[in-house]
């Protein structure tokens, strides 16, 4: 209706009418600026918009309003400059690398974000859950811009495997199906991994192409056959691309010492007690090491553990073992773990719900614990100061110190403390379970750094470690893995930091 009127006006002003020459022209610039902008305009979309019980800024760098109450603070993550924001703003935003800094009055619910590239976009936070912001509280909001330039191409890439319940990791994520695995992924080359107890484990790299989706059929040989069959036989469906495959052959590694000062005193270790459980944090002295692909991880190293970077670390604590199903009991009420057993740890749960288990420990216990850094975790697993330079988290033999698909029987989790420890005491670090990072996951940046915290933003959080179903090779101290937020697996768990 509104369209047709337009036009309607438009015609009469067209007609040959002295009095409407006047006018004429002021409404061709107008509608030339309003169809302008129909064309060129482009939308700001939330991605996400969530409370942090874990990042402490809102009370750590107060600002209060006009009623002298404690704001509360929106860390609005947009990377572009020039934005403005309207609501019951406090004082004036401040922009950081990649995110504002948005202080509001306790209770506010809305935020306008206005932009000269964007049309304006108002944000109920009502519709993400939060009634209204509190004070001294932290909230991530996370804004995605469009896509500008060529759009990326994509092709869907399919497995089908057996056995079914076998694990399949394409490009370091995780991927739940039963028998088949589907991605869409940009055109080139991935690499992917098949592993399930009692069978070779497959590794490939595929490339894809736009023309054609992809589909490849892995069928896991049994260990006990004969030592001359290949690892997986592999055939493509009809119709498709014939996949190519490159197998990365075995390697022998000598290690490596970090670069990192040596400490004499052993590790302070508080035990802390909740509803009647109890655990260890372990204190982690402050250092300079280098992280990612360093000699002694081999040859299967990933793209993304590149390239290797200095990192000085502050002090920090670290969990001795990884959260066991004991202490989420004791926390949360609830044992979400498929693998039952009060020392194992716990596992199916999201990094979401880490945050919510963690709010809750810090609510007991009057503690600020969170999850670790990657860096934090990094650093910890290598040994911190006293490092050795091991492959996995305190051995060369992975045997030593690492829940396993070799040694892992009945594909389960184990009780944690049943390996032994690294040089900072720290027990299962490779393997068992893979555990969730506070960072999102993103490309190393080359260079010196201090204290990272991983990408401004994302779309996905690390996971490190390794786990029970997957190869010795993805338990490596440098290995990476992520996933969303909201995905759940019985080989995720988590280790707390302090």
């Amino acid at each position: 209706m509104a369209e047709s009127n337009l036009w309607l006006i438009f015609a009469f002003l067209m007609c040959d009418n002295h009095d409407n020459m006047k006018y004429r022209n002021i409404f061709l610039l107008t509608l030339g600026l309003l169809l302008s902008l129909a064309v060129h305009a482009q939308k700001l979309t939330v991605e996400r918009m969530a409370a942090s019980s874990v990042d402490l800024s809102a009370s750590q760098f107060e600002r209060k309003d006009l009623a002298g109450q404690v704001c509360g603070l929106v860390k609005v993550q947009l990377a572009a400059a020039g934005a403005q924001f309207e609501g019951n703003v406090i004082g004036t935003p401040e922009y950081k690398t990649g995110e504002y800094w948005v202080f509001m009055s306790p209770g506010s619910y809305m935020l306008n974000v206005k932009h000269p590239q964007f049309i304006p976009l108002n944000v109920n936070f009502r519709d993400y859950g939060i009634q209204g912001v509190q004070s001294k509280s932290t909230y991530l909001l996370t804004l995605v811009m469009p896509q500008t330039g060529a759009p990326v191409q994509t092709q869907k890439l399919i497995i089908n495997y057996s056995p079914a319940n076998a694990m399949v990791l394409i490009d370091s994520k995780l991927y739940k199906g039963n028998g088949r695995a589907e991605a869409v992924l940009p055109v080139g080359s991935h690499s992917y991994v098949i592993a399930a107890e009692g069978y070779e484990t497959a590794e490939a790299t595929v490339k894809l192409t736009a023309s054609a989706p992809r589909t490849v059929t892995e069928h896991l040989v049994a260990t006990q056959q004969t030592s001359g069959q290949s690892i997986a036989q592999q055939t493509t469906s009809p119709g498709v691309q014939q996949t190519e495959v490159q197998t990365t052959p075995a390697t022998t590694v000598t290690p490596a010492s970090l670069s990192s000062a040596s400490s004499d005193s052993g590790p302070s270790v508080e035990a802390i007690t909740v509803n009647g459980v109890s655990f260890n944090i372990v204190r982690v002295d402050g250092g300079t090491f280098t992280m990612g692909a360093t000699p002694e991880q081999g040859s299967k190293v990933g793209s993304d553990e590149k390239p290797v970077h200095q990192v000085t670390l502050s002090t920090y604590s670290i969990g001795e073992t990884e959260v066991t199903q004991a202490l989420w009991q004791a926390v949360m009420g609830n044992n979400p773990s498929k693998y039952k057993g009060s020392t194992n740890p716990v596992d199916g749960v999201s990094w979401d719900d880490c945050q919510s288990f963690i709010q809750k420990l810090n609510e007991l216990t009057g503690r600020r614990f969170r999850l670790p850094t990657e860096a934090e975790w990094e650093f910890a697993a290598r040994g911190g100061n006293k490092s050795r330079g091991y492959m996995y988290s305190g051995s060369n033999n992975i045997d030593d110190v690492a829940w396993y698909i070799d040694n892992s029987s009945s594909m389960k989790t184990k009780a944690v403390k049943s390996k032994q420890s690294n040089e900072l005491g720290l027990y299962d670090i490779s393997g068992n379970v893979f555990e969730w990072c506070q960072d999102w996951y993103g490309s190393y940046i080359n260079g010196a750094q201090t204290n990272p915290t991983g990408s401004a933003s994302g779309s996905e959080h690390v996971l490190r470690g390794g786990a029970f179903p997957v190869p010795e090779t993805f338990c490596r101290l440098s290995s990476r893995f992520h996933n969303k937020p909201t995905s759940r697996s019985n080989t995720m768990g988590l280790r707390l930091a302090l």
